[in-house]
């Protein structure tokens, strides 16, 4: 099976791409950048957390 770089990189290089924007957004001001950070910060935590929680199924 053979699979596309994108396929491999696709979601780490998402989250890492929101990770920034919300970093960068964190320190430009408050207001609206506020809840850009926390929207932004807060999806790779929810995938993560969502991956570590999900059942392995019975092998």
């Amino acid at each position: 099976m053979t699979r596309t770089t994108m396929q491999i990189w696709g979601a780490p290089l998402l989250l890492a791409v929101l990770t920034t924007i919300g970093l960068i957004s964190a320190l430009l001001g408050d207001g609206i950048w506020d809840a850009v950070s926390a929207v932004t910060l807060g999806i790779p935590v929810l995938v993560g957390g969502w991956y570590g929680l999900r059942r392995q199924p019975p092998r």
